[in-house]
């Protein structure tokens, strides 16, 4: 299976500029890109902060961007969202018995868990114990691989005016993988703005840059000020194999021209 990554398109009422450049023309840019370049793409997951502020004319805007998107689409909640406003406007987004937007779909040999670490009022992530219950539900009920997708990262990424505001109480989350961890084969977060990737406790993991606006690599600094910048917007390519999970990232507004490395002759091809 195939699917494409986004994150942190933080779109905006007005549809015109944040922090200088405008987020719904950046998505629909990212669209138009993998539509053509990726077309054999199975899904297109978008790990959070879907608008800016939270406010209806923006996740109309966002369904705007996303109407020309012929594959299933699998959004969750990012700090910058409303959850009652998305969920008036995507009603066919899937959410858990409690009214979160939390959601198990296959995506091929893996079992995709969707999570949803929203919490009105505060920029960090939260995972109750309610939520931490439904994922611990869904790991019990199948013995496929895992992939796990969520806005905030649960552990450091070692820029600290980020990490303030990652996941703070990891109590219940640890608690629900708890004995599952050689099952989750990869989660996929957001938030950080950053092309990022490592393992925490065995488990892989990975983020990229939004589709509008980044946050500087800055391991210097203190917790007080988040520092942004003007870095090219990306996607990520997702291939899954029963052996493989590989992610290529694409800069989709990188203009720079391209050229022939090497041509090889026929004597390369059939060396070795």
């Amino acid at each position: 299976m195939k699917f494409i990554h986004l994150t942190d398109t933080h779109l905006v009422a007005d549809a015109g500029l944040l922090y200088g450049t405008n987020p719904k023309v950046r998505l629909q840019q990212a669209v138009a890109h993998f539509s053509q370049h990726q077309a054999d793409a199975q899904a297109l997951v978008i790990t959070g902060d879907l608008t800016h502020y939270g406010h209806d004319q923006a996740y109309q805007h966002l369904g705007e961007c996303l109407s020309p998107v012929g594959i299933p689409v699998y959004p969750i909640l990012g700090n910058h969202d409303h959850r009652e406003r998305f969920k008036a406007h995507f009603p066919d987004v899937a959410c858990d018995a409690n009214g979160f937007v939390q959601y198990a779909v296959t995506f091929g040999d893996y079992q995709a868990l969707f999570l949803d670490t929203n919490e009105p009022g505060v920029s960090w992530g939260v995972f109750c114990q309610e939520r931490a219950d439904w994922l611990r539900a869904r790991l019990q009920e199948s013995t496929a691989p895992v992939l796990i997708f969520m806005h905030h990262p649960f552990f450091p990424i070692g820029i600290r005016s980020m990490d303030s505001i990652s996941l703070r109480d990891t109590a219940a989350f640890m608690g629900a993988i708890q004995g599952q961890e050689h099952r989750i084969r990869h989660v996929f977060f957001g938030h950080i703005h950053r092309p990022i990737l490592g393992t925490f406790r065995g488990i892989p993991y990975s983020t990229l840059r939004g589709t509008n606006h980044q946050v500087a690599l800055d391991l210097q600094g203190d917790a007080t000020c988040i520092i942004g910048s003007h870095e090219q917007a990306q996607y990520g390519v997702v291939q899954l194999s029963s052996e493989q999970i590989l992610i290529h990232i694409e800069d989709y507004l990188d203009c720079e021209q391209r050229y022939v490395l090497h041509e090889f002759s026929t004597q390369d091809q059939t060396m070795g």
